[in-house]
């Protein structure tokens, strides 16, 4: 059974479908449990990696690579980093491969099996005192294995609501999916705040840091539920779930909005780890504030950035998603001359920045869906998102420590920047100097 979504928010039976040969039955609900559910999906993503993130600049250098000074411990923990994002187009098309033969339920099972059995084996690992190389090689396999498993889990939520939205509040539906980011990091940071701050050093490293990862079990199984309710919804003109499409023909027809729709919102996954992972490497490995303070302030952040985040969804239908992107790259260079208060005053750069990051990212996702044919636009959402990861958030820890090592901390502030000129150049090009205006834009987003 389908049910389709009328003006008044409220779903409605219409019919029947068949997917595979399993029918599936459809409940009645309103657009705030979907919407509720949807974000619910979103943050056991986001927390799962998020959890791995702070580990990766708080826990690892130590436990898997002691042997080397805490540099270039962290260093060698941020090569590891990028490894589930390389995966994750691996993982997409494995997702596709499944969802063909045994359907979207299926594939959504597959997916939180492999990505929960990866993280919680994670919080699992003997340090490298323990098994010596055998310890960092099994993380790097875990960390691919997260990837695959996130990969794989794709459901064009975003296209499910931008096709349920009414015309003037595309904004607002796609940046629902995007909450889960903030609130996400503000669950896994939570989780960091009190074991950093009631254990002891040594108690936090030797154990503590492992019931982090225990909880994503957890999570993941209401990330099931929740992911199965919306299976059971149909939003789409067509009364049918998303479909995979071929790689191949999709490639060769759709490159175009592919690159454009990977690149143009590269300023805010840019940005995303420059202000979660990255300050709290700097402050371990420079600064001598506690990292307890730190967290803390990205807390608050992370709360200021689900604001902003839900205003990057008005403010998009007001002025339209370029207009917004636009107006981020704008402020970039801005928050880049902020980032040497990291030594002195660290809730100047991290408060900024998170504003900043829930403004950009909000409509990240918002913009890749109504670029492709439809036939193309489930599948073409994900190659896109996971090139957008892949090219704007995958290596920034890495890269950001790496230039504040050789240059000092304000060369870090390069990968911000870089970000950001990709992002005003696509915009510039697609939709010329309009995009960087204030006022409301007349031109479609």
């Amino acid at each position: 059974m389908v049910h389709t979504l009328d003006l008044n928010g409220q779903l409605t039976v219409t019919g029947t479908y068949v997917e595979n040969v399993n029918t599936t039955k459809i409940h009645a609900a309103t657009v705030d449990e979907v919407i509720t559910t949807v974000i619910m999906a979103r943050v056991t993503d986001f927390f799962g990696f998020f959890v791995y993130a702070i580990a990766s600049a708080l826990v690892f250098p130590r436990l898997f690579f002691p042997t080397f000074d805490p540099i270039t411990g962290t260093l060698l923990s941020f090569s590891i980093f990028p490894l589930a994002f390389l995966a994750r187009p691996f993982g997409s098309m494995l997702g596709d491969f499944v969802q063909f033969r045994v359907g979207q339920v299926g594939r959504i099972a597959m997916a939180l099996m492999i990505f929960g059995v990866s993280t919680v084996a994670i919080g699992l690992l003997p340090s490298y005192e323990a098994v010596g190389w055998l310890a960092p090689a099994l993380l790097a396999g875990l960390r691919i294995g997260q990837g695959i498993g996130l990969g794989s889990a794709w459901d064009g939520i975003t296209l499910q609501l931008q096709n349920a939205a009414p015309k003037a509040r595309q904004g607002l539906y796609g940046m629902v999916p995007q909450l889960g980011g903030p609130i996400g990091f503000c669950v896994a940071g939570s989780l960091f705040f009190v074991l950093t701050g009631f254990l002891t050093d040594e108690e936090f490293i030797n154990y503590g840091w492992r019931f982090a990862f225990f909880g994503v079990m957890a999570v993941n199984v209401v990330s099931l539920f929740a992911r199965l309710r919306l299976l059971t919804a149909d939003f789409g003109p067509d009364k049918l779930p998303p479909k995979p499409a071929p790689l191949i023909p999709m490639v060769r027809q759709q490159w175009r909005p592919i690159l454009i729709s990977a690149l143009m919102p590269l300023a805010s996954y840019a940005l995303f780890h420059m202000v979660t992972v990255f300050p709290l490497a700097y402050a371990l490995l420079y600064s001598e504030d506690e990292i307890s303070y730190i967290l803390m302030l990205q807390l608050i952040g992370g709360t200021l950035c689900v604001f902003s985040t839900i205003a990057s969804g008005f403010l998009s239908d007001i002025y339209g998603r370029p207009r917004v992107l636009g107006l981020c790259t704008l402020l970039i260079p801005l928050l880049c001359l902020t980032i040497s208060t990291l030594d002195s005053n660290p809730w100047v750069y991290i408060l900024c920045g998170f504003v900043l990051l829930g403004l950009a990212f909000g409509q990240s996702s918002s913009i890749a869906p109504a670029r492709f044919e439809p036939e193309f636009r489930f599948s073409g959402g994900s190659i896109s998102t996971n090139l957008s990861w892949i090219f704007g958030a995958a290596f920034a820890p890495l890269v950001g420590l790496s230039l504040t090592v050789q240059f000092g901390l304000g060369a870090s502030a390069v990968y911000l920047l870089s970000g950001a000129l990709v992002t005003a150049y696509v915009l510039y090009k697609r939709y010329g100097i309009d995009a960087f205006k204030l006022g409301q834009s007349t031109k479609p987003s």
